[in-house]
């Protein structure tokens, strides 16, 4: 496909709607609480846009984890300059998937609403080809599991050379030692609460892997869209404000839980990002076919008592950290 259309070859109109799409992704895409609401109220709108409500969870996701960095418990065993790099990487690869994914969105948004495909503007956006021909197959044939597959591989295509692989949170975040431990830091682990406090989820053993993360996506989306769960977790995301803490989903817990993790806007600033290439991954990359199967669902996807032992074994281990420490001290 042929992508040298000049910017000023456009209409009028197509040169104002690129302005008002940039204007308003940089608007959305200044934090992790105002990435998730953008994504949840575009799915209010716009239903068969299912990797809309699946980006929103995943996002409340990526802010629980952002403020346990600063709550009770990972500042005893981590050290600040690694929770700052954490923190970093998370928001990071959040922004940039934001910056790719809600043009994409907007563009849609605004052929159903002018009625004609506007996907041919995705170039003006360094949007990558593979979307762009999605998103036109979609427009004719209204295949909404492909789709999301299709947004799925793009997502995370696009963090890859610039997180996943990039020079400084390659060795630093994804080799550490602590890193390895991903069952006690939830790196792996996407959860989808309810409000009558049950608690489901999959995690991914190789998030390295890209292939692994994109096979995660699917499941997720398979299980995020059950026809018997979805009332469920979509009942929790128009009931519950997305403040970044856990506490979010543990105050629907049958257990009482204190809040022990911050509100994300209060333990951090805003950051500002800056492109350093553009996002085009498919010019050096083949789509595999395997992306795009149908993955099954393992047995085991409700997490309530999974939940409950980890939080104690990692407080467990904290204290025994701490005790460990107070005895070397004493010696």
């Amino acid at each position: 496909m042929e992508r040298t259309n000049p910017y000023n070859a456009l209409t009028r109109f197509e040169q104002n709607l690129i302005k008002k799409v940039n204007t308003l992704t940089e608007k959305w895409n200044k934090d992790n609480i105002s990435r998730t609401k953008a994504y949840e109220y575009y799915f209010s709108i716009h239903p068969e846009i299912k990797w809309a409500f699946l980006a929103g969870m995943v996002s409340r996701n990526a802010g629980w984890n952002m403020c346990d960095l600063e709550g009770k418990w990972m500042p005893k065993i981590v050290s600040p300059r690694f929770r700052h790099v954490l923190f970093i990487t998370y928001e990071r690869a959040n922004w940039l998937i934001f910056h790719d994914a809600f043009p994409q969105l907007l563009l849609y948004h605004y052929s159903t609403k002018y009625k004609a495909s506007l996907f041919h503007l995705f170039r003006y956006f360094s949007i990558s080809e593979f979307s762009e021909e999605e998103w036109t197959l979609f427009w004719n044939s209204r295949d909404e599991r492909r789709l999301i597959d299709a947004l799925i591989i793009n997502e995370q295509n696009v963090i890859e050379e610039p997180v996943i692989r990039h020079d400084f949170y390659n060795p630093f975040v994804f080799h550490s030692l602590l890193f390895n431990f991903q069952d006690w830091m939830h790196f792996s682990t996407v959860l989808f609460p309810t409000c009558s406090g049950d608690i489901y989820g999959l995690s991914v053993s190789d998030f390295r892997n890209i292939d692994a993360r994109i096979e995660l996506g699917k499941k997720l989306s398979l299980l995020l869209f059950d026809p018997e769960l979805f009332p469920a977790f979509y009942k929790f995301a128009r009931s519950t404000e997305p403040t970044g803490s856990r506490h979010d989903y543990e105050k629907y817990l049958p257990y009482y839980r204190r809040r022990d993790t911050p509100l994300l806007r209060i333990a951090y600033p805003v950051i500002t990002h800056s492109l350093h290439a553009c996002n085009q991954w498919d010019r050096k990359k083949r789509i595999k076919k395997k992306w795009f199967k149908t993955p099954s669902l393992p047995s085991a996807i409700q997490l309530n008592d999974w939940y409950r032992k980890k939080q104690k074994q990692l407080h467990f281990m904290i204290y025994t950290k701490e005790l460990l420490s107070i005895k070397k001290q004493n010696i």
